[in-house]
Formats: C-alpha cells, sequence, structure tokens
C-alpha cells in the first residue's frame, strides 16, 4: 500500500484531494444558490425602504392578527403533538402488540399525503356541504374557514416529528433500565418520569422545535381551511401570500423575514439536539453489552424507588 493511500485513509477518506474538493465546492455552492441568497434577499427587500418601513408592516393591523394567529395555533398544535409523540414512540419502541406496524403506519401519514389534500378533507367532513356540516350548522358551531380548522389542519400536518425523532431513539436505548427501575420497585408513571424522559429529552426538543418550525410555516392545508379571511383566519404564510399578490413587496418580505428567522433559529436549535442525539447514540453502540450503563446517574433509579 502506497504513502498516499495511507494517509488518505487516516484521514478518513481513500478519494483523491481533487475529489474531496471538488465535491466540498458543489455543497457550497449549491448552499449558496438555494440557502445563502434567498434568505439574504428576504432580509434585503424588507429592509429595501428602511427599518421604519418594515416596522410599520409588521405593526400593521393585520400583520399583527396574523402572528398572533400563528402562535395561537403553535401553541395549541405543539403541545396535542407532544402528547402524541410520546406515547405512540414509548408504545412503538418499548412494547409488542397487535396493530403495532399499522400505529407506525398512520405516523407517517402525514408524510405520504399532501397537505392540501388533508385540508380538503377537513372541507369534505366538517364544511357546509360536509358529512358534519349540517350538524355544526345547526348547533352554531364553525370549523372550516375558523380558527379550530386551522388548528385540526396544522396538527396533522405536524403529528409525526415528535414521534419520529423519539422512536429511533428509544429503540436504540433498549428496556434494560426501565426493568431496572420496575424491579426497584418503581411505578410505571415513575419509570418514565426517572428514567425515559431524561434518556429522551434531546431528541424531544429536536421534535418540538421541528414540530414548532412546520406549524408555523405550513401554508398548503392551512390555505384550503382558512378561507383567507384578513384579519381573522390568515396566519403569517397566507398574510404574505395577500401581500405579495397585492404588490406590497416590502411589507411582503417583512413579514416573511419572521419565518425567515424562525427558521434560523430552529436549525442552530436542531443542530445542537441533532448533534447530543448522535453523540448519546454513539456512546450506546460503544459500550460492550455486558457492561451497564453508566451514562444515567444511578440516583433516578433510587429516585423512581
Amino acid at each position: 500500500m502506497s504513502a498516499n493511500t495511507v494517509r488518505r485513509a487516516k484521514a478518513g477518506t481513500t478519494e483523491a484531494a481533487w475529489v474531496r474538493y471538488t465535491l466540498l465546492t458543489v455543497a457550497l455552492v449549491f448552499l449558496l444558490l438555494f440557502l445563502v441568497l434567498p434568505l439574504a434577499a428576504v432580509f434585503t427587500e424588507a429592509l429595501r425602504k428602511g427599518a421604519g418601513a418594515y416596522l410599520e408592516a409588521l405593526q400593521e393591523p393585520d400583520a399583527w392578527s396574523a402572528i398572533k394567529l400563528t402562535l395561537l395555533t403553535a401553541v395549541i398544535a405543539v403541545p396535542l403533538n407532544l402528547v402524541f409523540g410520546i406515547a405512540a414512540s414509548w408504545a412503538i419502541a418499548k412494547f409488542d402488540f397487535w396493530g403495532k406496524s399499522f400505529l407506525t403506519t398512520l405516523v407517517d401519514l402525514p408524510f405520504s399525503v399532501s397537505p392540501v389534500v388533508a385540508g380538503l378533507v377537513y372541507v369534505l367532513l366538517f364544511g357546509a356541504s360536509g358529512w358534519f356540516g349540517p350538524w355544526l350548522q345547526a348547533h352554531d358551531m364553525k370549523i372550516v374557514f375558523a380558527v379550530p380548522g386551522i388548528v385540526l389542519a396544522t396538527v396533522f400536518v405536524t403529528f409525526p416529528f415528535v414521534a419520529r425523532e423519539l422512536i429511533p431513539l428509544m429503540q436504540a436505548q433498549g428496556n434494560d433500565e426501565e426493568q431496572a427501575a420496575i424491579v426497584l420497585g418503581a411505578t410505571g408513571w415513575q419509570t418514565f418520569w426517572h428514567v425515559t424522559l431524561p434518556n429522551i429529552k434531546w431528541g424531544l426538543l429536536y421534535g418540538v422545535i421541528l414540530t414548532n418550525a412546520r406549524a408555523m410555516g405550513e401554508f398548503g392545508a392551512v390555505s384550503v381551511v382558512s378561507g383567507h379571511i384578513r384579519g381573522q383566519t390568515n396566519t403569517l404564510p397566507l398574510h404574505v401570500e395577500i401581500l405579495y399578490n397585492e404588490y406590497q413587496s416590502v411589507a411582503a418580505f417583512a413579514v416573511a423575514s419572521l419565518l425567515a428567522i424562525l427558521a434560523l433559529v430552529t436549525l442552530v436549535i436542531k443542530s445542537v439536539a441533532e448533534w447530543r442525539i448522535e453523540r448519546e447514540l454513539r456512546s450506546i453502540a460503544e459500550m460492550p453489552p455486558e457492561a451497564p450503563r453508566t451514562d444515567i446517574p444511578a440516583a433516578q433509579l433510587a429516585a423512581a424507588h
């Protein structure tokens, strides 16, 4: 084996230097064209007429209403998906039961269904001519073209994120610690709170951040069920579309910059959480099978007793 091959192997690759640099250049150019430049264009256009016009666009009543509705939708959808994600992932990763594969398929359903189709389903169910429409009208209840429909559509398109982050993490960790806690006399709730939850905290944070970002940025499903009523049922993405269609480009990009800032914050938190998850999974994989787990303090098991 030549010295160059040995040196490249120690560096983690056997590819020639020009191949590595070419791939790196292509990746950087791609990121520049499809990520950095669009983000720069958003903020440049938003501030084109100065900070005064930027703040004025954000303080406009319809924009403020869209911000509040977006936050309200996220505040409702994220906790609901948090509870569902933890319950579904715990059941799938820790237990064997009839219908387990079907539940796993249901978790992935929003990934395979277009958000627009999901919105149309809610219109079919709760619209004026839908299955439950006459009953809802008779009881003076409104779901479609109102806030409840927006929340339902958002919950549907975001519920896989927490579960899909926790399932592989829980499966990699196994059941040894939970079984040890139960042997020590802990109840199911104590085992979850003192053993399972500390082990999945970074994966849980990762899933919550992705859920929140998708909830605030969802367009397709929300667009179908919202009715586009300004000041009432417009979320931030819908408000951006209306402003852009009305040729108010500065205001549209000003509001869009809020979503861009959310994306950047999500990216930073996602990177930190992803790094912690990879480190925990790597420590589990490198641990000998016969060795006891040492990454979780024994005090957690004692506290569960």
